[in-house]
């Protein structure tokens, strides 16, 4: 399906300053994700160098654990798919 790019512009520039931000954003990561490896990619790289940031490393240390999405949703008493 041939797209009218002239159309896609004129719509583009029809939209709020704070929605062409967002539709940039969007076309930014449709225009990057065939190019991104996958997990079976990722698993074959080598470890980078980069030592981890203090907020890593408070993460990594931290005795909370780990708390999934349904937790953290019925901590802040918000609904969830599992919670009536």
């Amino acid at each position: 399906m041939a797209v009218n790019k002239d159309k896609m512009l004129e719509m583009f520039e029809r939209l709020p300053d704070t929605a062409q931000q967002s539709a940039f954003d969007y076309l930014q990561y449709l225009s990057t994700r065939h190019t991104r490896p996958d997990w079976d990619e990722i698993v074959k790289l080598d470890p980078d160098d980069m030592p981890l940031s203090n907020e890593e490393q408070h993460q990594l240390t931290s005795d909370n654990g780990f708390m999934s999405w349904e937790e953290a949703m019925n901590e802040l008493d918000l609904p969830t798919d599992t919670k009536p």
